[in-house]
């Protein structure tokens, strides 16, 4: 007899951006949903590595999905961020040209964006930079006064969550192998030897999505993988106020090295734009990072005083448009045409992080053109907010201690981040607790000595209160282990 437990609806491939969006909308009805990731959390690739910037539409073709789902998926963030309890900050951009040439780019720009619904365009000259931000360089500058900032992890997070506490069921470590349908049928074989089955078939695989795709029916889908690295600053408060970009490469490989100002005030530079050919290939490179120092110099000069604590990569899915074309593709967001129920989310790069939520409208509007959604009358689309002690005034930090001693023990000191708001991550809704895992949700780890001081005290929670041995404590991923056992008991 089948294993009921391991009959779906929908089977989700990937639990990025794209991915828990889907899986939070179908969580509005009455359905059976698996996500399945082959890492050990969301967002633990390209939803995690890229600027967390909210994008207004001025950078994609007019007419193209990307350019509808870009300015249909901003317009519901605000809701969103109230619903789930994630932060959003309206920072402005200033795309910047440094010559007459470049400018003709952002007369361009500035007339791509206003067909595409962009609100509040201006181009602006010199005199008006320096007004606005006094320590960038550049000529002339199109100004998007709405453009906003998220820390898309932490997004990425919040839908998962809610997600999960509607129902749907998460699943990591396991990668999927191979894909068969039998009559109405999927089998979806992972990597643990596990089959589970499901009506629907969803492919959210990202940088490994064409191959997903051809797990089920020969496409000619061909992912490019584009390797962006960045650095993040010290926090850095003064400087500038808005995120600073140039004018794009003329190649289309992405939007250029930019300066963008975090939530939490430290600032990240990049990403670069190399193509390779392994796709999980994040290291960073001395070469590149030479780079974004000089363009560093070049817009911001006053932002090379500031301090480094960090450098990380992300590998954008890039999709070729086919085997005789190879231009750079649309978004794909379809139902196969030879397999029903298979739907294929390929080449979700840039704007893809805007235009998530109007891609999981697409989506939910594909299935419901072939069956009819009954309404979960459970559903609940809000999610606790995760309390942030360090952004609390001293009267409610002094009630929180009161109430609970462990807000009085301080376990990182950069970032201001307390015991018992790592005890809250741990006991997270998706039971994930790699340190990656904890350090996204509260953000210790995250300051300038990058774990050098929380780090061992966060083991020991570990170990002392939930009994983890220590070859069972890792970074990322099982394979990432920090320790290999005990030297003496």
């Amino acid at each position: 007899m089948m294993d009921r437990n391991k009959v779906y609806d929908f089977i989700i491939i990937g639990a990025g951006v794209i991915g828990c969006n889907i899986a939070r909308e179908l969580a509005r009805y009455k359905t059976k949903i698996l996500v399945i990731e082959k890492e050990d959390d969301v967002a633990s690739e390209i939803s995690k590595a890229n600027s967390g910037v909210l994008h207004t539409g001025i950078y994609v073709p007019y007419g193209s999905l990307k350019a509808k789902t870009n300015v249909q998926g901003l317009a519901k963030f605000k809701r969103l961020s109230q619903e789930l309890n994630f932060g959003m900050v309206i920072n402005e951009k200033l795309v910047v040209a440094m010559d007459n040439e470049e400018r003709k780019q952002l007369v361009d720009l500035y007339e791509q964006g206003n067909r595409n619904g962009a609100k509040g365009l201006r181009l602006i000259d010199e005199e008006e930079i320096k007004r606005m931000e006094p320590n960038v360089n550049g000529k002339y500058a199109l100004h998007s006064p709405f453009t906003c900032i998220i820390e898309p992890y932490k997004f990425t997070i919040a839908l998962a969550e809610n997600a999960c506490q509607n129902g749907a069921k998460f699943l990591f470590n396991e990668a999927v192998t191979g894909i068969d349908k039998l009559n109405s049928t999927f089998q979806v074989r992972t990597s643990e030897n596990n089959i589970y089955s499901s009506r629907w078939v969803i492919n959210c695989a990202g940088v490994y999505s064409d191959k997903v795709s051809r797990m089920v029916v020969n496409t000619e889908y061909e992912i490019y993988p584009c390797k962006g690295e960045y650095y993040i600053t010290d926090k850095v408060e003064g400087l500038i106020q808005r995120m600073i970009y140039p004018v794009p490469p003329a190649d289309g490989s992405g939007l250029g090295i930019h300066f963008t100002p975090t939530i939490e005030h430290n600032m990240l530079i990049g990403p670069s734009a190399d193509y390779i050919n392994e796709r999980s290939n994040t290291t960073n490179t001395q070469e590149t990072m030479k780079i974004l120092k000089a363009e560093t110099h070049k817009y911001i000069p006053k932002l090379a005083n500031v301090d480094f604590i960090r450098n990380y990569a992300g590998i954008r899915p890039k999709l070729i448009s086919g085997k005789d074309d190879k231009t750079f593709a649309d978004f794909v967001i379809e139902e196969n045409k030879k397999v029903d129920h298979f739907i294929n989310l390929i080449g979700i790069e840039s704007p893809g992080l805007t235009s998530a939520p109007a891609i999981a409208d697409m989506v939910i509007d594909i299935i419901g053109n072939k069956e009819d959604l009954l309404e979960n009358e459970t559903f609940n689309p809000h999610r606790e907010e995760p309390i942030r002690f360090a952004t609390l005034p001293p009267e409610e930090q002094a009630k929180l201690i009161e109430e609970n001693e462990e807000y009085g023990i301080m376990v990182c000191r950069c970032e201001t981040v307390t015991q018992a708001e790592i005890i809250k991550t741990i006991e997270n809704p998706l039971g994930v607790c790699s340190l990656d895992a904890i350090k996204r949700r509260c953000r210790s780890m995250m300051g300038r000595c990058q774990g050098g001081f929380c780090a061992p005290r966060i083991v020991e929670i570990l170990m002392d209160r939930y009994g983890r041995k220590p070859e069972e404590i890792y970074k990322n991923n099982k394979k990432s282990n920090l320790f290999f056992g005990l030297i003496k008991d």
